[in-house]
């Protein structure tokens, strides 16, 4: 077994245009000084980094690491979110999703695809000149807007579906192959990999591909009302980044799952920050741990209530309370009383 890397923070939710927030190397320290020990960083934001630079240039890739590494932490992945879910955009939603983009690409989708696709070879190769293993993405999605079957959903629309998003992420897939990096999809709703099933779907569609991998976040999984943790039992050898992020799911008799066009506090499901919600992180960490996951425990911080900075101060203790570290003997070694071949076969009476 492994002990968990962490605490790590994902900046994305805490970069501002407001000092110590308005820069990479003042939020790094900001980070230090509540205990985290590496960052996540988000790929969109100019403030962190210049993605294509950091691809086509090792000396820049290495000054960035630098740069974390003299306030104390480690870089622990990159994080195209916003570009992925660009890979594959139903037209109901491009007006939503232009924002993702730099302003040359919207209203032209061909194009924002095209850009999209290049930043995740970007990040493949970033990934690499950073010396990561791992990278985190959303899938996109073409079907989404169907999820609830109503009106019914016309024979085989599933099926194309999940054809055209593999041939969307197979050559970015071959990417990151290439780059010996992990791209790990976070199962989220409104992505069309959102569900173990849906993941499924996916790996069939790409030939199982190897770097097909998976951020697991259990908080989305207590929105779906799924059992977050069978599905580490399901999917372990596929999990190769992690969310510290929690949530709570109160259904009445007025909403459930999908939350009547309530806003984020008053819905039944909403984010939390660690330590608010209901997700048995005792057993998360357990469950990881056994299955020897090998990468960071990374706090992402949504809560609807608490402010970000308290979240983020209580973030960094309860995620290094959660590490276990492993042990390195059995715990019965006292009792051991020494073996060989032939004693085994004396008692066997072989």
């Amino acid at each position: 077994m492994k002990t968990i890397k962490g605490p790590g923070i994902f900046l994305a939710q805490f970069l501002g245009d407001q000092p110590p927030f308005n820069d990479l190397q003042s939020i790094c320290k900001w980070a230090k000084g509540l205990g985290f020990t590496g960052v996540q960083i988000p790929t969109w934001d100019s403030r962190c980094i210049d993605l294509q630079k950091a691809a086509e240039s090792k000396t820049y890739a290495d000054e960035l690491k630098g740069l974390v590494e003299e306030t104390g932490l480690t870089i622990t992945e990159l994080s195209t979110h916003l570009q992925g879910q660009l890979v594959a955009v139903n037209p109901a939603y491009d007006q939503l999703f232009d924002g993702f983009a730099p302003p040359q690409y919207h209203n032209n989708p061909k194009e924002r695809t095209a850009w999209a696709v290049q930043q995740l070879k970007y990040a493949a190769k970033a990934s690499q000149n950073l010396g990561l293993t791992a990278h985190g993405t959303f899938s996109g999605a073409l079907l989404w807007h169907t999820v609830y079957p109503w009106p019914q959903r016309p024979a085989g629309l599933v099926e194309t579906g999940f054809a055209e998003l593999g041939k969307r992420w197979l050559p970015i897939l071959n990417a990151f192959d290439e780059n010996g990096v992990d791209l790990c999809y976070e199962i989220h709703p409104g992505e069309d990999l959102h569900d173990g099933v849906s993941y499924e779907r996916f790996l069939s569609n790409v030939n199982n591909h190897p770097r097909a991998c998976l951020l697991y976040d259990p908080s989305h999984f207590v929105l779906q009302s799924m059992d977050y943790l069978s599905y580490i039992d399901h999917y372990h050898e596929r999990i190769r980044m992690f969310h510290v992020k929690d949530a709570e799911f109160n259904p009445t008799g007025k909403q459930g799952v999908y939350g009547g066009y309530q806003n984020w506090v008053d819905r039944a499901g909403r984010f939390r920050s660690l330590g608010d919600g209901q997700v048995d992180f005792k057993s998360v960490f357990s469950k990881l741990t056994a299955y020897d996951f090998a990468g960071w425990a990374v706090m992402e911080w949504e809560c609807a209530i608490k402010h970000p900075e308290d979240g983020a101060r209580e973030g960094a203790p309860f995620i290094r309370d959660h590490i276990i570290r492993v042990t390195e003997k059995a715990f019965d070694d006292f009792a051991n009383t020494g073996a060989d071949d032939a004693f085994n076969r004396a008692i066997l009476g072989i």
